[in-house]
């Protein structure tokens, strides 16, 4: 099984040295033509993910704060910028399997040129705002493992022959018993991250009160046996279960299952970044690939609903970070273990993000970072939706309680799943 570690411990330098190597690892078993595709509007090709982590150093640290630096090509600047309109042009996203040239040699001699250069910055007495933009580089550039991972599992599946990302492990045989529905008192809390409590984004903080009425949360994550269930009750053909624009979108796109679930001769197959699974295999799996839709309508079905981000971060504040994230090596959701008359909810964090019923808003006194570094979160404050907790393929290093990540409630391309809650 591979194993993706790094350690949150290791000294800064060590630490981007390590995560610049883990993009590396993940391209290994892709092909130069694999890392071109770029197979849906959301997506992105793997080349592009590697230039584009170069990009972000050079362009935010080296240009700043290395005296004398030189671009590695003039046109790079504007050429792997993603969507930072205050510092330069940019092509279309949906062009981005277009980049031929570059070629990859030239992106790997790029990421090599940026790396030596950040490892000479440190080497000296950077100023502290240079630690603290290549800390917020390398937690970009996590970001940007799990996406390509996301994206790559989409290319692979879009391709008739559906090649696996990885080998296939056999999964392991579990069985998993009704979830609890675990009690949590509410009252007044705190949520977001503090200033002085590690790293976090803008977009986590500041750190504030919040009043919740008691609640309850599932004791583990919805598996794909019971949406089964749901859609074995015609879940897909029942308006009454559906927000208006989950109807829509199950009218206007044809949905039918999760993405990557495909029915042949009456049984359904799932697919996953190591290979097709029979739908009798992962049963007991946590259902991926789901939208918040989806999430809202099965939560319906069950005569529950789903948690608000304030409910799921003070359920999993206390919890240590520990799951089945990218480190493990699994790349796939895995059956929970027994939970039963356990304190706290299970699967807290890792397997799939969770959706939540909170819209993507500025915490009270949100300030975005200064300069074109402010877009990386605030500028997609409108028309979004939470997500909890980090997935199969998110870095232990990168996830934590207060974490935000957001997405349009129709997404399912990221590896996003159902928790359910009740008040």
């Amino acid at each position: 099984m591979a194993t993706f570690a790094v350690s949150g411990s290791a000294s800064l330098r060590e630490r981007f040295r390590l995560v610049r190597q883990r993009s590396v690892a993940l391209c290994k078993p892709l092909t130069p033509e694999d890392m071109m595709v770029q197979s849906c509007p959301e997506a992105s090709p793997a080349k592009w993910h590697m230039a584009h982590t170069a990009w972000f150093f050079e362009s935010f640290v080296l240009r700043e704060f290395l005296a004398g630096y030189r671009l590695f090509d003039r046109d790079f600047p504007w050429l792997f910028n993603s969507y930072y309109q205050t510092f330069a042009e940019f092509p279309d996203k949906r062009l981005r399997a277009s980049f031929s040239k570059p070629g990859l040699a030239e992106v790997w001699k790029y990421r090599e040129h940026v790396d030596e250069q950040i490892d000479r910055l440190l080497e000296g007495d950077a100023p502290e705002e240079a630690l603290r933009r290549i800390e917020l580089g390398l937690h970009h550039e996590e970001q940007h493992q799990e996406l390509l991972l996301t994206d790559i599992k989409h290319a692979l599946f879009t391709n008739p022959l559906q090649p696996a990302y990885l080998p296939g492990d056999r999964i392991e045989d579990a069985w998993v018993g009704p979830f609890e529905l675990i009690g949590y008192e509410g009252g007044l809390v705190e949520i977001g991250q503090s200033e002085g409590g590690g790293f976090g984004f803008d977009n986590e903080r500041p750190r504030h009160r919040v009043w919740l009425e008691p609640f309850r949360l599932a004791s583990r994550l919805v598996t794909c046996g019971e949406y089964a269930d749901f859609m074995a009750d015609d879940g897909y053909r029942r308006p009454e279960l559906w927000l208006s624009a989950g109807w829509d979108a199950v009218r206007e796109q044809g949905w039918q299952a999760p993405l990557y679930w495909r029915e042949k001769d009456g049984e359904w197959n799932v697919g996953s970044l190591r290979g097709k699974r029979r739908l009798q295999e992962v049963a007991n799996c946590p259902v991926v690939h789901v939208s918040l839709l989806e999430a809202d309508a099965y939560a319906r079905w069950r005569g529950l609903r789903l948690a608000t981000e304030a409910e799921w971060e003070t359920a999993a504040a206390p919890v240590p970070v520990a799951g089945n994230l990218l480190e493990t090596g699994r790349l796939e959701p895995v059956a929970a273990e027994a939970q039963l008359g356990a304190r706290h909810s299970g699967q807290l964090f890792g397997d799939c993000w969770e959706w939540t019923s909170s819209a993507y808003l500025g915490y009270p006194g949100f300030a975005p970072l200064a300069g074109a570094l402010g877009e990386y979160n605030g500028k997609f404050m409108s028309g979004q939706m939470v997500l909890r907790g980090g997935s199969c393929v998110t870095p232990a290093t990168h996830i934590r309680a207060s974490y935000r990540n957001f997405f349009p409630p129709a997404t399912r391309w990221q590896f996003s799943g159902i928790r359910l809650a009740s008040s």
